[in-house]
């Protein structure tokens, strides 16, 4: 069966969207309890940074490289496939300086210092924090959604893993928005929708490079901005939600989620070869 470049297209971009707006989920086993579960954060998060590195290093950094070796040769594709993984490092890097922590173990802990003992200025500081986490989760969806549209647009199966793993990413990021906000406000409602709002940034990225790969349908661009995704999952992965798994949970609990987040994403990746 012969599948059109639009067809290709909206199969990219509805990854993009189911992606994104998996925040959703996460603000949902949120708002199911009152009380914070932290090993269930532990693991989510150990698990998603095993799901994001995994896919990072051995799915979207080769097929940078592959893309970019052809046409301009092997040692200097190389070297642009190394200089665009770090400078999506370093450019998550200067967004962290900027933008106010939204770490996930940081925000279950306001919750529950807070949660039962509702005063006006708990009330105010967890309804400031969840707004910042998710215009700072809003800003990091972004390349995420860029990536996942371009690996489906370049290949199904490399979108459909960065999908899984962006996805299972969200899943605590859109836990970490609602808590706050809930318990800032004590509607469910609002947790939802401002949790699900941040995860709208990823099919905006999607839609961003539907529009730039229409005007720039090139391998080189692809190459480029491939590999500096990778850089940014990378950077998410070891600076945020590692951090954040051992910081509020056992040690054991985030590295072994952590390797079964890599054997989750190693065995999907083989199922669809």
């Amino acid at each position: 069966m012969i599948v059109s470049a639009s067809q290709h297209s909206l199969f990219a971009l509805g990854l993009t969207i189911l992606a994104g707006l998996s925040t959703g989920i996460g603000s949902l086993l949120g708002l199911s309890t009152r009380r914070s579960n932290t090993t269930f954060l532990t693991l989510s998060l150990g698990f998603s940074a095993g799901a994001m590195i995994y896919v990072s290093l051995v799915e979207i950094l080769p097929k940078a490289r592959l893309a970019l070796q052809p046409l301009l040769g092997n040692s200097l594709g190389y070297l642009a496939t190394v200089l665009a993984f770090f400078a999506g490092i370093a450019l998550t890097a200067l967004i962290d300086q900027l933008l106010p922590s939204h770490d996930a173990a940081v925000l279950f802990k306001l919750q529950s210092e807070v949660g039962d003992n509702q005063t006006a200025m708990g009330r105010r500081r967890l309804w400031r924090v969840g707004l910042f986490s998710a215009l700072a989760i809003a800003i990091h969806n972004f390349p995420e959604g860029l990536a996942t549209f371009l690996g489906a647009l370049n290949n199904p199966r490399v979108g459909v893993s960065i999908a899984v793993a962006i996805a299972i990413h969200n899943i605590p990021e859109g836990l970490a928005v609602s808590a706050p906000i809930y318990y800032a406000t004590g509607s469910r409602r609002k947790a939802f929708w401002w949790s699900f709002l941040s995860g709208v940034a990823e099919p905006l990225g999607g839609l961003v490079g539907y529009f730039l790969f229409q005007s720039f349908p090139n391998q080189l661009a692809f190459g480029l901005v491939f590999a500096g995704v990778a850089g940014v999952m990378l950077y998410i992965s070891f600076d945020e939600l590692l951090p954040a798994a051992k910081e509020y949970g056992e040690q054991q609990h985030a590295i072994w989620s952590l390797i079964a987040g890599m054997a989750v994403m190693a065995i999907i990746l083989v199922l669809l070869a």
